[in-house]
């Protein structure tokens, strides 16, 4: 791992990914500032913020959410189903959770707050990554955890993997 690896690496959001973190923190602090994401959009629709802040965070939340769904499936995933045996099914019904969310978010970025249900749309993008995270968080990582899969060299992997995401959906 290079140095500038091990002494974190800045998301878009300017916030440092600390180095270390194994897969599970690393999936749970995304999860988490995701979810503060919404609340912020959530904040601008009840101040009438004007669309171009609402667009600017939505596209953000966008973005996370698309950097998050890849890593979780590329690398998270196989790895979780290849540990779960038969509860594999989890991995399966997060699938087709990325699914819906990815339909959203390419409305979502094919249009503007002007539009018709843009606020709703991404209200209800929150609501349903608000019920995937309680769900990972509840029954896929505990059972992860407790297997012997090494979730600090997957956290590894994986912050790597996000960084080179975020890079390309900023246009850098």
């Amino acid at each position: 791992m290079s140095t500038s690896a091990k002494a974190g690496s800045k998301s878009k959001s300017g916030k440092a990914t600390p180095a270390g973190d194994d897969a599970i923190t690393l999936l749970k602090g995304d999860h988490k500032e995701v979810k503060a994401m919404f609340k912020s959009y959530q904040k601008l629709v009840d101040d009438e913020a004007d669309g171009d802040e609402k667009q600017s965070l939505a596209e953000q939340i966008c973005a996370a959410l698309s950097a998050h769904a890849s890593v979780e499936e590329e690398i998270f995933y196989p790895a979780a189903r290849e540990v779960l045996g038969d509860d594999a099914d989890l991995v399966d019904e997060a699938d087709v959770e990325h699914g819906s969310a990815k339909d959203l978010i390419a409305q979502i970025q094919a249009a503007s707050p002007e539009d018709d249900h843009y606020d709703a749309k991404v209200k209800v993008l929150g609501e349903y990554i608000d019920h995937h995270v309680k769900e990972e968080e509840g029954e896929m990582f505990p059972r992860v955890a407790k297997s012997d899969l090494d979730l600090d060299s997957l956290g590894e992997e994986m912050a790597a993997r996000k960084d080179e995401l975020l890079a390309e959906l900023s246009g850098a």
